[in-house]
């Protein structure tokens, strides 16, 4: 192929063909949408309230999978999508094995302890059997283990700030954004176990196999993204 034939050709290549990306319902995707668009992987918006759940751009070729958040990990994992944004929080819960090379800095939020109105966090520590409610009992088992506590830690599906009140636990691990629904409920943050902002999570197998694709997807990315640092690394914990 000649030199401008090749050129013309790198040109109208759609420059995320062949590749798949997992996007969780909510505040991520919209966020997540709209720096793709910026960075040119998807030539137009798409909605997550869409009944269609598998997408693909037909100007950059790049495959949409609008999935609950909590099934991002899985489907990166398993290889269903080469690529997936989501929140900290879900990656330190479920230690997936995937790579997270890149801190996308949008979606910013805090897991932190909360507890009633004018309960201190020295008055918890030295509570034996400290009931804890939370929708991520693997973060808050480690933490409170490290701290030295000794906690009994309650999984609830949503809703755990309600939890105190109802006499269900005593303090909630719950993500905070303005903290307005805690202090609704009665309770305040005193403790932050972490800052979470959403993550770009690659499959392993993908990274290799398609590392020219992948790499050009993260180089468009991080231009149109203001990252909180950090190297690339396995999302996996302890």
């Amino acid at each position: 192929m000649s030199p401008k034939r090749e050129a013309t050709a790198k040109k109208s290549a759609k420059p995320a063909s062949g590749l798949a990306i997992a996007l969780p319902k909510g505040r991520i995707f919209g966020e997540a949408v709209q720096r793709l668009v910026k960075a040119g992987l998807l030539s137009k918006p798409i909605s997550d309230e869409s009944r269609i759940l598998i997408q693909e751009d037909a100007g950059t070729g790049l495959r949409v999978l609008i999935l609950r958040n909590y099934d991002v990990p899985t489907y990166v994992e398993r290889g269903a999508a080469d690529l997936g944004v989501i929140g900290r929080d879900v990656l330190l819960e479920q230690g997936r094995d995937v790579y997270e090379p890149m801190d996308l800095g949008f979606a910013p939020c805090r897991l932190m302890v909360a507890a009633p109105g004018g309960v201190r966090w020295e008055e918890l520590r030295r509570r034996m059997g400290l009931r804890v409610a939370t929708k991520f009992p693997q973060i808050a088992a480690r933490y409170f283990a490290e701290q030295g506590v000794q906690a009994q830690v309650i999984r609830l599906y949503g809703n755990v700030e309600i939890a105190p009140a109802t006499g269900v636990a005593d303090v909630v691990v719950d993500l905070v954004d303005t903290g307005g629904t805690l202090r609704a409920n009665g309770l305040e943050p005193i403790r932050e176990i972490f800052h979470a902002t959403a993550r770009l999570i690659v499959n392993r197998a993908s990274l290799k196999t398609k590392h020219g694709a992948v790499s050009e997807f993260m180089a468009r990315l991080k231009k149109v993204c203001s990252p909180g640092g950090g190297a690339a690394r396995r999302a996996r914990t302890p």
